[in-house]
């Protein structure tokens, strides 16, 4: 499994505040969407989520996300060294991605550039 890098979830109260800030600090434009409720900016290596205090608890318990080359690859190398997949592998607006308990506990994100 190719790991490509890692993300950093924040969960802020304003995003509009909150994206100058991080642009400055990452040298970018932030990228917009939305996802169940959520805003989200992705700006540089960090992605902000703003939104209803329940989406922002289920989400605050993914400790980070990390790009892959491939979920699916991702998948079956997490479940032979004995994670949890949780949910997924799903469609997203940039890719597929799918969540993890790993056996120490911790749950991430795994993300995919891979239009389906």
């Amino acid at each position: 499994m190719d790991i490509l890098g890692a993300t950093l979830r924040v969960c802020v109260a304003d995003l509009e505040s909150a994206i100058p800030f991080y642009e400055r600090l990452a040298g970018g434009p932030a990228l917009r969407f939305e996802r169940g409720g959520v805003s989200v900016a992705a700006v540089g290596c960090f992605l902000l989520m703003s939104g209803p205090e329940a989406e922002l608890e289920l989400l605050r318990k993914v400790a980070a996300t990390i790009a892959v080359a491939d979920v699916d690859e991702a998948h079956k190398v997490l479940t032979e060294l004995g994670a949890d997949v949780i949910a997924g592998p799903v469609p997203t607006p940039v890719g597929r991605n799918l969540i993890a308990r790993h056996p120490d506990g911790t749950v991430y994100e795994y993300v995919d550039r891979r239009r389906t």
